[in-house]
């Protein structure tokens, strides 16, 4: 099932759009359709993400940025030695 909404985009962005459409024997229609549903999906998936993250800070399951830091040095240093034995 699908919707019909109207967008306005910069006569730019229109150009491209017209340029990608014909590239690929695809209606504007179509790519931008695909281009918003890409944008949507992407964009909750990072509102989800911080949601989580601020849930994760009530609930006190958090690491000291040092601590997160020093773990973080640890790991590339050891990688360092990995690489650096071959």
């Amino acid at each position: 099932m699908s919707a019909t909404m109207t967008i306005r985009v910069s006569e730019d962005t229109l150009a491209k759009l017209t340029k990608i459409a014909e590239g690929t024997k695809r209606s504007k229609s179509f790519l931008a359709g695909e281009a918003v549903s890409a944008y949507v999906e992407r964009e909750l998936s990072i509102i989800e993400g911080i949601q989580r993250g601020l849930t994760d800070v009530k609930a006190g399951r958090v690491v000291p940025h040092e601590q997160a830091i020093a773990e973080a040095r640890q790991i590339i240093a050891e990688a360092r030695r990995k690489k650096a034995q071959g």
